[in-house]
């Protein structure tokens, strides 16, 4: 590559403004338009790829949607009452608290799509319940519920799933079903590691919940249990689209908080929608950035020239999909999952589409390896965001969120090697790929 040419030269702007602490969606923005101003072509395309971009997707809609049910659904008493039915279905073994974390990231994946919102969601709350008394340490308890929280974006629905669909032009609902035994695979893992910690640490057993007192607490949960029966219901069956689906479970999330909870005020909505609103505007900002940056690379054939250089190394495609594997991990310690999936991942899809790998087993994969960079140290941005929760070093949640990291990288691997265990679903339920 010529080091002088304009993308080379529009790649190190990109590289320096993020580093001296531009957003990484306005960085990618400001060094497309010096690439086109570099290489004299018109720098109103920058505006034309965004604009287009961003209006003729109508899939992007539900990222707002979905984050604006997880924020409506956190500030009501929904969170609380699904922690209490957890907390009864397997508070009673030992380590009880550690299986409650897991089980309510596998019923919370179901509602937001967010493993950022899951965390920030049931972070808190989690981190009480296992500190109180001394039964768990803090940096335990943080490094657990930021391990199980990367399920959240893999069972779905799925914020990610929705942008590599964007990227890829896969089924989005194929996507989904797609993700469900990876996520229960995933979190069967972190039931063993669990299992095996409280064997040998001894931890603690949970005084367990009257088995007559079980409908009742079950019965006051079940509206919030019924939120991913509603939206996935409305995928599978036709009823709505995925976007459409995200408009309903935000509705749904807000309809039970403020008419059956009665636990949201208006100032507390107001402040959900905000926090939506800008949390949406900055995942919007990344995705304008990659799909004006994406104009460039396609101008400069990137794609075509590392299809061409992967051939030439007559790879398998489980050859290919091991080095896709060790990239995006190693890429996930430095690099935002979102601008992985938004530059990275269109580069490799068309090498993936030539060896005959499938979109949604790719997807997944993808996306797992994504997720599992929010706890992967230095970038792991749930693990600062448990550091700031919980109170406690970074190096200590390290320490105790790499049992759990390797348990989660061997889920990672059957997923690689056995394409059933994502494609069976979704060719259960007619996928043809």
């Amino acid at each position: 590559m010529n080091l002088a040419s304009p993308f080379s030269i529009s790649v190190v702007a990109i590289t320096a403004l993020a580093f001296l602490g531009l957003p990484i969606g306005h960085s990618m923005i400001a060094g497309s338009i010096l690439y086109l101003l570099l290489a004299g072509l018109d720098m109103g395309t920058a505006a034309e790829q965004l604009l287009n971009g961003m209006y003729n997707n109508y899939i992007i809609l539900a990222v707002p949607l979905f984050i604006l049910a997880a924020e409506l659904m956190n500030i009501g008493s929904m969170t609380e009452r699904l922690l209490r039915f957890c907390d009864a279905v397997v508070g009673r073994f030992r380590g009880g608290l550690a299986y409650v974390n897991v089980v309510q990231s596998i019923i919370f994946a179901g509602m937001s799509g967010s493993a950022i919102a899951d965390a920030a969601g049931t972070g808190k709350m989690m981190q009480m319940m296992m500190t109180k008394d001394g039964k768990y340490t803090p940096s335990y308890a943080a490094a657990l519920t930021a391990a199980t929280a990367v399920i959240g974006p893999i069972i779905p629905p799925s914020i990610p799933m929705v942008i590599y669909a964007l990227v890829s032009d896969a089924s989005i609902g194929y996507l989904f079903l797609g993700g469900v035994i990876p996520g229960l695979l995933m979190a069967a893992a972190q039931m063993g590691i669990v299992a095996y910690q409280a064997r040998r640490n001894n931890f603690p057993v949970e005084a367990p919940t009257p088995l007559r007192e079980l409908p009742g607490i079950t019965w006051r949960a079940f509206p919030s249990l019924m939120m991913p029966v509603v939206l996935l219901g409305g995928i599978y069956t036709g009823v709505t689209t995925p976007t459409e689906a995200a408009a309903v479970a935000a509705a749904y999330a807000l309809i039970i908080s403020v008419v059956l909870y009665r636990s949201v005020s208006f100032a507390d909505f107001y402040r959900s929608v905000l926090a939506s609103a800008r949390t949406s505007a900055s995942i919007g900002m990344l995705i304008a950035g990659a799909l004006v940056f994406n104009y460039v690379v396609t101008v400069e054939n990137i794609p075509d020239s590392i299809k061409a250089i992967l051939t030439s190394w007559d790879l398998s495609p489980i050859g290919f999909l091991i080095l896709v594997n060790i990239l995006l991990l190693l890429l996930g310690c430095v690099l935002e999952g979102t601008t992985i999936l938004l530059v990275i991942v269109p580069v490799l899809i068309p090498t993936a589409r030539a060896l005959g790998i499938d979109m949604v087993h790719f997807g997944v994969m993808v996306v797992v390896n994504i997720m599992l960079g929010l706890v992967t140290p230095p970038y792991g941005l749930l693990l600062f965001i448990m550091t700031r929760i919980a109170e406690v070093p970074l190096k200590d949640i390290v320490r105790d969120v790499l049992p759990f990291l390797w348990a989660m990288i061997a889920s990672l691997a059957l997923i690689t090697f056995f394409p059933e265990l994502v494609l069976w679903l979704p060719r259960l339920l007619g996928y043809q790929g």
